[in-house]
């Protein structure tokens, strides 16, 4: 008994500093954000407490919402982007010639700051001599648009550079489990005169399934809590055309110095993330992960 005893305290002891670090760092930050929404405060001077009031005013604010439909859209974008980051880890698993030269030009994203990719699509999309727009003049197009300065198309713009951002993360993930699957199968499926998409469909892709369901929720999180490289494009403009969640509790935080609201948009944020992982989870699940 005194041997069990002592051997879960060592356990602890060793996990205690991880549990201190996720405490610090996670938690006692998140209850402090749902603390701070029940106040009015501008971020320096005295707190006043005024109960669920942020909470009540968030719940019926339009741009609150406009921005949690933005933030939804990219989830929905990011999440089809990895049928295209699953095709090509596919291809570069199947033996082509130059993948790991492939391999390595799609990680260059990766090694960037969202700030430098922020700033190197802005002058992609710049409406006078950007590349883009210069790409479609030179095949007849009269009049392209100012992508980052109409609502209509700045949402779609800021999409493409997220997905080519993250391309290189989510294709090294697939890769790596596509490589993991023992080769015998593949060669069986071969001989038995399984085409290439046969094999991907019915064996390859089953097969690393746990991490494409991994993938779906890293992305949908992801997305609703994205805000550096929106922020440097567009700054939420024009006109809260492409305002986020995370961007509108910045600004209000920030910007206009309502610390209070602008908490309890953040702690919104948190709820509305949760809610959505759990869904995703549960959608996802197989019948042998739902009885756990």
């Amino acid at each position: 008994m005194n041997k069990v005893m002592s051997n879960k305290l060592v356990i602890a002891l060793y996990v205690l500093p991880a549990l201190l670090l996720v405490g610090v760092l996670i938690f006692i930050p998140l209850i402090l954000s749902g603390y701070y929404g029940l106040m009015e405060w501008d971020g320096i001077g005295t707190m006043k407490f005024i109960g669920l009031e942020n909470y009540s005013n968030a719940i019926k604010d339009l741009k609150f919402w406009d921005s949690a439909w933005h933030s939804l859209l990219l989830a929905i974008f990011s999440t089809l982007s990895l049928v295209i980051y699953l095709a090509v880890s596919l291809i570069l698993a199947s033996k082509i010639k130059g993948a790991d030269l492939l391999r390595k030009i799609y990680l260059i994203p990766m090694l960037l700051s969202s700030v430098a990719i922020a700033q190197l699509w802005i002058k992609v999309f710049n409406p006078t001599n950007g590349m883009l727009n210069n790409i479609l003049m030179a095949i007849g197009v009269d009049s392209p648009p100012a992508w980052l300065a109409e609502p209509k198309f700045v949402l779609f713009a800021i999409f493409v550079p997220i997905l080519w951002q993250y391309a290189g993360f989510y294709i090294l993930i697939y890769y790596a489990a596509l490589k993991n699957i023992p080769e015998s199968l593949v060669e069986a499926a071969k001989i038995d005169g399984a085409s290439a998409l046969q094999i991907a469909y019915k064996i390859k892709i089953p097969l690393i399934m746990g991490v494409i369901k991994v993938t779906i929720v890293l992305a949908i999180v992801g997305s609703l809590k994205y805000f550096d490289l929106i922020y440097v494009m567009t700054g939420g403009g024009p006109n809260g055309a492409s305002e986020v969640m995370a961007s509108y509790m910045y600004k209000l935080a920030f910007a206009s110095n309502d610390f209070g609201y602008g908490s309890a948009i953040g702690f919104l944020l948190l709820i509305i993330t949760l809610i959505v992982t759990v869904i995703i989870r549960k959608l996802t699940a197989t019948k042998e992960e739902l009885q756990y």
